[in-house]
């Protein structure tokens, strides 16, 4: 069957939106867009503006950046007629949102830096809210997905910049579609499938998917309860479907009954958002008081009170002790974030006791994050005991069944006993097949051997040594890290990532910190290595049930730290010795709020990839979200739910090169790791949570090497391509050969000989596919777009620290030390390096140039180091010359422009670009060519002789 074309499709998609509901409105330019606009906002609000009144409404859209016009979206408005009258009207009308004018129009075109034409625009009351990017079916979504930030990049924000105020965008190829919020900075991983209540992905455009996601009354309900405005960040955040329907379940809970309910998210799906948008929504409905979000230690009260202001700042205070608890209670303060220790207190004290009573009877909704705690049945009696006018949602990630309850002096207690029914649910099969979670890579090292005495004396492997005295031993402790030392760069991707290395007690904590310390004043690994751990008793690993023993309670009285025995807390200080010396910090374990900021930090540099592992008892394994951290070394044991919390750790996703979770088991988990797995999913998931098996990476290897041979069948073939179509098949074969090698990569086993093609192969073609990066990025500059533009070449996957000018001069000193006949093979090998490393391509021609004029001018290899750096200021100085004089720029503004660059990291604005010309300025039509071209000679300027001079 052949491609179907674009234009068919949108076609069909415009006669099925108006099917809808839509009119359709044909607009081709900005001119018809504003005329339609205050055609569109009369009829909404039933007033008419005159020519000058809707100058001021155009006034008030024009300002501010997206996150502010999502705002101005929002709010009433008004404006001063001529004669002195106030007039009032509105955008959009959030509280009936099925009342706006919804049209559709197609092919509008807007000219900024390059003249765009849009395909499918979704109008309510006349402003763009939502844009649909089509492509042909087989083409990649990414490629749809680049196109509009292109349209961000050169025509979105021209002239009144309408476009600025779309909330959603959508991107199809027909058979599969995604939406994702107006944000610019969020990466493909943040788009998202629709699906019906049931996690049934509605995927195709035309069947399914607009019926249920465009329906006018449906995209405008979206648009005005579930998109988040995050004011931390400034950005705009939509919910996830499955996100949407919890929110959804839980208001219909409240308004129509009385009962109880848990919703079922898996770790990682992003629970807080959810409840966030929930307890928003809850606040407003009149029959509600108050709306309680109730979390378990103060570490956890911290991060959601964090994140819940992200997202409407200064909505919550942090509550540092009961008595300011009581007084949100007697206020008028709608939400309320506490822990479940104090809420405790609250209502068992009786200094609070008698402000507490009048609340009663009144209507309060409390809702319980990661509401599986081991202490939580008792408080949970004491609430329903208390109250009589409330009702309690949980969420949690990982429910108790029957299966994996812990008897306590309660007896078992399931969710269900304590919520009732779930409402919700979202398992980790569902997440990991709609991408928004990634799957585990679990690699078991270390068998034991336990000898038979019989008379033929065989070896049995048994599954469940677990005695304290093997796993404890000095030996076995030193060879896992050494173990861990050799496969570190290979599980975290030469240190992009972070890792944590979870043990079963303080005490073996404190012997593996004493080894991986000792072997770094050794000189035998240059990793930073953190730890943290509190009072609770040592967890004795035979007892494992699934519960992560709660270790940190700092919530109330310094005391808890005094019950680390002095042993203990005396290594813990003299570790957080070690931290504030690498850090320049001043931690210790002297009172709970020197504590408390420590294990802040620690979190804090852990997700900003300054540690490179964590070493943890139970702190960390739950309630964590670091995207950044990618691999579990596991010498604990775990169980149920314990057990998924702490793998869950590491499958949060972040880009192309992060492709799963990596989990390197030190003891017999197996069978508990499979029990987990089929308790919170079925017996059947394991093949969708789990990686597949070396073996079938490098089968897959084998085959993707097969297609790329049917494209270019030998590396000088590449040049001959004929077509922009031929260059993107051979981008699209080689990409996937990449993300297959970066999965192989990852495991222990991981060699060149297994393979199909060897490395050098890899190496040549890598270096025509960047050949082909630099030409589509050269030709940005041209007024043309090309087929190319819009592909994701994956750079990242492609990324070696550890490959950087230091690397190459030591490759120099071994070109200069090397035998004459030697020397022309480790030249060829450098430069192919310098072919095929993306950070070094810029680079490539001056160290060539060194190659070839300095080098063989110098006696002795050791005096390259110092040459060089004098060579490549001289080179420095020249282009940075050079660029001041090609576009009559100030020295001195320049000189600081690029300071500024690298220090905050923010590439310069246009117009503090064009201010660096001296004389004549450009006219307004040449502002942003002239302004874009000089911006991107200083990148590239930066790019060649500063970015990755240096070592890492």
């Amino acid at each position: 069957m052949a491609k179907q074309p674009e234009q068919v499709l949108e076609e069909q998609l415009v006669t099925q939106l108006q099917k809808l509901g839509y009119s359709l409105v044909l607009l081709k330019d900005e001119k018809g867009l504003l005329a339609n606009l205050k055609a569109q906002l009369e009829k909404h609000n039933n007033i008419q503006f005159t020519a000058k009144d809707f100058e001021k409404v155009l006034n008030i859209l024009n300002k501010g950046s997206v996150f502010e016009k999502a705002k101005t979206l929002q709010e009433k408005q008004h404006i001063i007629k001529d004669n002195g009258d106030n007039l009032y009207f509105e955008f959009i009308n959030t509280e009936h949102w099925c009342q706006n004018q919804f049209q559709v129009t197609q092919q509008v075109s807007v000219e900024g830096k390059y003249k765009n034409r849009y395909d499918v625009t979704l109008l309510i009351n006349g402003l763009p809210l939502v844009q649909i990017e089509l492509k042909l079916r087989g083409l990649e979504l990414k490629e749809a997905f680049n196109q509009i930030n292109r349209y961000q990049r050169h025509s979105f924000g021209a002239n009144s910049a309408l476009f600025q105020y779309v909330q959603i965008f959508v991107i199809s190829n027909g058979v599969n579609t995604k939406y994702y919020a107006n944000n610019k900075n969020q990466s493909f991983k943040q788009t998202f499938y629709w699906s019906d209540a049931h996690n049934k992905r509605l995927t195709n455009i035309l069947n399914g998917f607009t019926s249920e996601f465009l329906e006018p009354c449906h995209i405008s309900k979206m648009i005005c309860k579930y998109i988040v405005l995050s004011e931390a960040h400034k950005i705009l955040m939509v919910l996830r479907p499955y996100q949407f329907y919890a929110v959804e379940a839980l208001i219909d809970r409240v308004k129509n009954t009385q009962k109880n309910g848990y919703i079922w998210h898996t770790t990682g799906s992003g629970k807080t958002l959810t409840s966030f948008k929930a307890s928003q929504i809850l606040t407003s409905l009149p029959q509600v008081k108050k709306v309680v979000f109730v979390v378990d230690r103060k570490d956890l009260d911290y991060q959601t009170t964090k994140e819940f202001n992200s997202f409407s700042k200064g909505s919550i205070d942090g509550i540092d002790n009961t008595k300011a608890l009581v007084k949100q209670f007697s206020d008028d303060t709608k939400l309320i974030v506490t822990t479940i220790q104090k809420l405790n207190t609250a209502i068992s004290k009786k200094q609070y006791l008698e402000k507490m009573e009048k609340l009663k009877d009144e209507r309060i909704i409390f809702i319980f994050d990661e509401c599986h705690r081991s202490q939580f049945g008792e408080t949970h009696n004491r609430i329903k005991a208390f109250f009589r006018n409330i009702q309690l949602f949980g969420f949690t990630g990982t429910p108790i069944f029957a299966d994996n309850a812990v008897k306590n002096e309660l007896g078992k207690r399931t969710t269900t006993e304590l919520f009732g029914d779930c409402l919700h649910k979202y398992v980790i099969t569902d997440a990991i097949k709609d991408e928004n979670v990634l799957k585990f890579s679990v690699e078991y090292v270390g068998r034991y051997k336990q000898k038979d005495d019989s008379p033929n004396h065989i070896d049995i492997e048994v599954e469940d040594i677990d005695t304290k005295e093997l796993m404890e031993s000095p030996v076995r402790l030193d060879k896992i890290a050494d173990y861990i030392l050799a496969n570190h760069a290979r599980k975290t991707h030469n240190r992009e990532f972070t890792a944590m290395f979870c043990v079963s007690s303080v005490e073996t904590l404190i012997k593996y910190y004493d080894i991986l310390h000792q072997k770094k004043e050794a000189g035998q690994h240059h990793l930073k290595i953190a730890t943290i751990f509190s009072y609770a008793t040592n967890e004795d690993d035979k007892d494992a049930n699934g519960f992560l023993p709660e270790e940190l309670s700092v919530a109330e009285e310094p005391r808890v730290l005094y019950g680390l025995q002095s042993h203990s807390r005396e290594k813990l200080d003299e570790f957080i010795g070690h931290y504030n010396k690498l850090f320049d910090t001043k931690f210790s374990t002297k009172d709970s709020e020197s504590f408390y900021n420590y294990y802040n930090d620690i979190s804090k540099k852990v997700k900003e990839r300054k540690i490179d592992i964590l070493l943890v008892v139970n702190m960390f394994l739950t309630g964590f979200d670091s995207p950044t951290l990618s691999t579990l070394y596991v010498d604990k044991n775990l169980k149920y739910h314990g057990l998924i919390q702490a793998y869950s750790r590491t499958n949060r996703i972040l880009n192309e090169q992060k492709s799963q979770g990596n989990i390197v088991v030190f003891r017999n988990l197996k069978k508990a790791t499979d029990d987990a797995i089929a308790l919170f999913s079925n017996k059947d998931a394991k093949d969708i949570i789990i990686m597949e098996p070396y073996e079938d990476y490098a089968k897959k290897f084998t085959e993707a090497f097969i297609q790329l041979l049917k494209i270019a069948p030998t590396v000088n073939s590449v040049n001959d391509l004929q077509t922009e179509e031929d260059e993107l098949e051979f981008i699209k074969a080689f990409r996937e050969l990449m993300r297959i090698k970066n999965v192989l990569t990852t495991f222990a086993d991981f060699k060149w000989e297994d393979l199909a093609m060897a490395e050098q192969h890899f190496e040549d073609y890598k270096s025509k596919y960047l050949d082909l990066h630099d030409k589509v990025k050269s030709d940005h500059q041209k007024e043309k777009v090309s087929i190319l533009e819009d592909v994701d070449f994956e750079l990242e996957l492609l990324h070696r620290d550890e490959i950087n000018v230091t690397y190459i001069l030591k490759l120099l000193a071994k070109l200069k030390d090397a035998k004459p006949k030697d020397q022309e093979k480790k030249k060829k090998e450098i430069i192919d390096l310098l072919s095929g490393e993306a950070s070094l391509r810029s680079k490539r021609e001056l160290i060539e140039k060194f190659i070839a004029e300095n080098l063989p001018n110098l006696e002795d290899s050791e005096e390259i180091e110092e040459e060089f750096e004098k060579y490549w200021n001289t080179e420095q100085v020249k282009a940075f010359q050079e660029l001041v004089k090609e576009e009559n720029l100030a020295e001195d503004k320049t000189e600081k422009i690029i300071e500024d660059y690298l220090f905050a990291e923010r590439a310069p604005l246009r117009d503090e670009v064009l201010d660096l010309i001296q004389g004549d300025k450009p006219t307004i039509l040449q502002r942003k060519k002239v302004g874009d071209r000089i911006l991107n000679k200083i990148i590239d300027f930066v790019n060649t002789f500063i970015n990755g001079t240096t070592g890492s």
